[in-house]
């Protein structure tokens, strides 16, 4: 059951194309899930899995976008799936929920009718805080939903690696300090990178990477201008803007 309706709150995304249910505390759907469905290119027709879906933020923000995709949203936590299949309702958006742990066994995924080989692009955001630098919360699945082990990316994206059919494409968002994990992730199976980093202001550090990677890909690595969200004066810039609110998409997208 969803929580009493205290504790849940609908908020509007891509400029109010898009309002989801999540719930008042713990994890909640921000600028990453937004970003990284404006850097997932998808076609109609094509087999879309986000893989940690949440209350379904990203793959919903690209079901938006981009019309007659069949969308799958694979979330662990039963209580964010249900919002996440009453958050596709509410938007029109048909999207197939799965209760299912993404680093399950091949067999857990195939009785989901997610076989080897068989998804056209997968999108993500998995839990990616360093432990070692991030106060977990006592609730187990909020702790998951936060804070990445040594395994989780590499868990992540060998069950992207293995549902992807070859040549389809998997987008991913990481912490930007993290790159050399995703980069070794990413070298068995994976090609054709580009990596989009991310800057909260100008003149600082990236604080996110987007990568697109190629199953099977052999185009030597991009990597792309870097995307700062906010000008000097810490005023969100017009580019970014456009892309939150649903007016353009990432330079990951290739026209």
């Amino acid at each position: 059951m969803i929580e009493a309706l205290t504790d849940i709150t609908e908020d509007a995304f891509l400029g109010g194309q898009l309002r989801l249910k999540q719930k008042r505390s713990g994890h909640r759907a921000g600028h990453d899930a937004i970003l990284l469905a404006a850097a997932t290119e998808a076609r109609a027709g094509d087999r879309v899995v986000d893989l940690g879906a949440g209350v379904g933020t990203a793959g919903l923000a690209l079901g938006r976008r981009v019309a007659g995709i069949g969308l799958s949203l694979v979330e662990i936590d039963p209580e964010l799936a249900e919002l996440a299949r009453a958050n596709a309702v509410a938007n029109a958006i048909a999207a197939e929920v799965m209760v299912l742990d993404v680093a399950a066994d091949a067999q857990a995924f195939a009785v989901h009718g997610l076989g080897p080989d068989s998804v056209d692009v997968v999108l993500t955001n998995p839990p990616f805080n360093d432990p070692a630098r991030h106060r977990g919360s006592p609730d187990q699945m909020r702790q998951s939903a936060h804070v990445a082990t040594e395994e989780t990316l590499h868990a992540w994206v060998h069950t992207a690696r293995r549902i992807l059919r070859s040549n389809g494409t998997l987008t991913l968002i990481w912490r930007a300090d993290g790159i050399t994990e995703v980069l070794a992730a990413l070298s068995r199976g994976f090609g054709s990178l580009a990596i989009l980093p991310v800057h909260g202001e100008a003149g600082r550090p990236a604080i996110r990477v987007l990568v697109r990677a190629i199953k099977g890909g052999r185009a030597p690595t991009r990597l792309l201008p870097g995307l700062m969200l906010n000008d000097e004066s810490r005023v969100p810039k017009k580019e970014v803007t456009d892309i939150l609110e649903g007016r353009a998409v990432l330079p990951l997208v290739e026209p």
